[in-house]
């Protein structure tokens, strides 16, 4: 129902937006299934990644290639490329599950540095620094390409959600969030702790080739600058500030990701700044707001609006005490329960 009302209200929404902006809420889509599969790595099972931009990357390359030299359909290129990034995720999850801390985000890191160079140590098949062309989306009718894109991505992205709820409430989610907790009670429980590591990094690997693949369709090229380790650095990022282990908060962690150098630039131009200085200016915005975050909220924005919500919901309950401690009972009054007319009540005399 939750996934049912937040597709109507982004299909709405998409609705009285422009065509740039539905680009942009597009992009925000894309975000939102990259941070999520990060956020069941590192929130449910406790495994820092510094390298799922890579892992965007295997899954653009896969699709780009299977559409330039291919004549299979978008859908199956975009499977393909969730598979590929799968694949990639075990591989990696493998070594990773021996390692802890500070040397699991080296070895990610280094992913995310060395795997884009591949594209151009193999030109003839990803095209290099110039990257592989990709056609866009053909949408039906009179839509506006940008608004076909845009529900596209957020359909593939709600549809991701779902799945990635589900697998949380499932036995694997449990799984994944007993070893983040402690791997030796784990073990003796019968958890299989390195083989439930690598399988959180296979999905968390899936959804970052599922979104590298959409990214690749939304900009119509894929090139190896549009996978640096910038992009591993800011999905980390986006990922605390929009709350670690919260699917929900991962749609602030994506708005943060597409609006924040837009912001950044607006300033800069207001400050007159030169095109580098206003660049440093949104890591900057990055840094100032990932503090901010950490040193109010800890559990990030989600985190923040839900003990909001708990105040009110405990004010709420404390106003309904005080009414009944006060009447008796809720909305009578002392007179009312000593009335004669109500049936098992006695008059005062």
């Amino acid at each position: 129902m939750l996934a049912a009302g937040g597709s109507l209200l982004l299909f709405l929404v998409s609705e009285q937006l422009s065509s740039y902006n539905d680009y942009q809420l597009a992009q925000v889509g894309i975000y939102v299934v990259a941070l999520a599969g990060l956020s069941v790595l590192v929130g449910s099972n406790g495994q820092i990644s510094l390298g799922n931009g890579a892992f965007m990357a295997v899954g653009a390359y896969t699709a780009g290639v299977i559409l330039v030299h291919t004549h299979l359909p978008v859908a199956a290129a975009v499977l393909a490329a969730a598979g590929a990034g799968a694949v990639a995720g075990v591989l990696i999850g493998i070594p990773a599950s021996r390692l802890r801390g500070p040397y699991l985000a080296g070895m990610t890191l280094a992913l995310a540095i060395g795997l884009p160079a591949l594209a151009i140590k193999f030109s003839s098949t990803f095209g290099g620094d110039q990257g592989l062309s990709i056609n866009p989306l053909n949408p039906p009718g009179t839509v506006d390409p940008e608004r076909y894109l845009a529900w596209v991505v957020l359909a593939v992205a709600v549809v991701s959600l779902i799945l990635l709820a589900n697998l949380g409430r499932s036995r694997f989610g449990r799984a994944f969030r007993a070893v983040r907790d402690d791997e030796v009670a784990s073990a003796l429980s019968g958890i299989r702790v390195a083989r439930t590591q690598v399988l959180a990094f296979a999905v968390s690997a899936a959804a970052a080739g599922l979104a590298g693949a959409l990214l690749g369709l939304a900009s119509g090229i894929v090139s190896p600058g549009g996978f640096s380790v910038q992009l591993s650095v800011s999905l980390l990022a986006g990922m605390v500030l929009g709350g670690t282990g919260s699917l929900l908060g991962m749609w602030w962690g994506a708005i943060l990701l597409v609006y924040a150098p837009q912001w950044a630039t607006s300033v800069a131009g207001q400050l007159h700044l030169r095109s580098g200085q206003g660049a440093n200016l949104a890591l900057l915005f990055y840094g100032a707001i990932l503090v901010l975050v950490m040193l109010l909220a800890p559990s990030g924005i989600q985190g923040i609006l839900h003990r909001l919500w708990e105040r009110v919901g405990a004010a709420r309950t404390a106003g309904v005490r005080r009414r009944v401690g006060d009447d008796g009972i809720l909305g009578g009054s002392a007179a009312d329960q000593l009335s004669p007319d109500v049936p098992g009540r006695s008059s005062p005399e």
